[in-house]
């Protein structure tokens, strides 16, 4: 059975990180002591606490990836701020996952993200990037809209989903679950820095890609931007 099926549905936990196998080791997750395998991630180990770390990038059905710089935390005896994701517990780890230091550096990741997202889409929405956003208390951001992905066009030419590039934040989930799960390799991340964006196949169309609409990114895709078509009546619009 796949890690996904095993989980614990009846909560919906995602974990954050897959499991993994071997001697338990014992740290502490906000005062709370917690035992999970060796080579386990801190955020694995903090949602077996049952303390959340707002994340975006990851998920328990991939691998660690360590890009979005929001599931940092506090780790006593080491300087500066981890992310939980990729840092492997140890025996005796204390490991803070809230502070005021903690909240700022997460609120101020949220604004970025914000800035660059349709503001007609923040209220009301449900995705984990939403859930994020009301975990840190991020309605707004404080930035000029200077240049933005804002005017991307819709591709919509996949009976079954559409992609939304404005509101894509490049987390690369689902580049990895084409690769990880599907093993379909139809999705890459083209250009750099803020020219990066998601790319179907040549840069084309999904449905002219090699696309097999298994629907992994779209399951995995934390913004919205990659959404089943099911779920709006009539023509698709932002807002």
């Amino acid at each position: 059975m796949l890690w996904s099926e095993l989980r614990d549905l009846k909560d919906e936990i995602d974990y954050g990180t897959p499991p993994r196998a071997g001697p338990v080791v014992t740290l502490t997750i906000d005062g709370q002591s917690v035992s999970v395998p060796q080579g386990s991630s801190v955020m694995f180990a903090a949602a077996q606490a049952r303390q959340s770390i707002p994340k975006l990038c990851a998920t328990d059905t991939l691998e660690a990836w360590g890009s979005c710089r929001l599931c940092l935390v506090e780790i006593e005896g080491r300087s500066g701020f981890p992310a939980s994701c990729t840092t492997i517990v140890s025996e005796g780890m204390a490991v803070r996952t809230q502070s005021e230091k903690l909240q700022q550096l997460r609120k101020g990741v949220l604004e970025l993200y914000l800035s660059d997202f349709p503001a007609e889409d923040v209220e009301g929405g449900w995705s984990e990037f939403h859930e994020a956003l009301a975990q840190c208390g991020v309605t707004s951001h404080p930035y000029d809209a200077i240049e933005t992905h804002l005017d991307s066009d819709v591709d919509a030419s996949n009976p079954y989903f559409l992609f939304d590039p404005a509101k894509c934040i490049v987390c690369n989930r689902c580049v990895r679950a084409c690769e990880e799960i599907q093993g379909t390799f139809a999705l890459t991340v083209q250009g750099r820095g803020f020219d990066s964006k998601i790319a179907a196949g040549m840069d084309e169309p999904f449905f002219e890609s090699e696309c097999v609409s298994c629907g992994a990114c779209v399951q995995t895709c934390p913004t919205q931007a990659l959404v089943e078509k099911s779920l709006f009546e009539g023509e698709y619009s932002r807002g």
